[in-house]
């Protein structure tokens, strides 16, 4: 556990004597801005991936956070049974496996002065690196998440951007909008931002022939 805190204090750079201005989000600063902040969000995750191994022993599996979308499939079908064998597809075959934040959406990249824009608030997980990427498209609101052709035109500046396979983007966004929406759902909230993008990301990637 000190190993898995330590790693965690590291990956944000968030230091006492020079913190991130909660204040200025790139949600904020961005707005309407969204390619633009695309490509920020990929120079950030690109930093936090690069962090030197070994990694921690007890960083938390991305396996265990989609046990959460196997119930959900089995319980309540639909959208979830759709999209969960597109997850355990994606998880029993990983790629690229490194530690990862987690939780990267604009809302959760901070301003830093001097030394840029920073991630904060990481989950602690290690997986493959592609799924940091996916809840960029839940975001930063509902009506921009789910505007016509946004999300098929972020998949491209994103994909490029982070050197990522549009056809497994769009499996991981798909996979993450459904377990999230999962969430929600467990919580009791509304889960409709996470289930509108599921079904884009779901029709985009069959599109695509995944």
């Amino acid at each position: 556990m000190a190993q898995r805190e330590c790693w965690l204090r590291r990956i944000t750079h968030c230091f006492l004597s020079a913190p991130a201005d909660p204040n200025r989000c790139l949600r904020m600063v961005h707005g309407g801005q969204d390619d633009e902040a695309s490509r920020t969000i990929c120079h950030v995750a690109a930093r936090l991936h690069a962090r030197p191994t070994p990694l921690p022993p007890d960083l938390t599996p991305l396996t265990r956070w989609f046990d959460a979308l196997a119930c959900a499939a089995e319980v309540r079908g639909g959208i979830f049974a759709r999209a969960a064998p597109i997850a355990a597809r994606l998880l029993a075959e990983p790629q690229n496996i490194t530690a990862l934040h987690g939780d990267i959406h604009h809302g959760n990249i901070l301003d830093a002065g001097p030394r840029g824009w920073l991630a904060v608030d990481p989950k602690g997980l290690v997986g493959e690196r592609g799924f940091d990427f996916a809840n960029v498209f839940c975001n930063p609101d509902f009506g921009v998440a789910t505007s016509p052709g946004r999300l098929a035109r972020q998949v491209e500046v994103i994909a490029e951007a982070a050197c990522l396979d549009r056809h497994r983007l769009l499996a991981w966004i798909t996979s993450w909008a459904a377990l999230s929406a999962s969430w929600h759902v467990e919580d009791g909230e509304k889960p409709d931002t996470a289930l509108a993008v599921a079904e884009i990301a779901l029709n985009e990637l069959h599109c695509s022939g995944f």
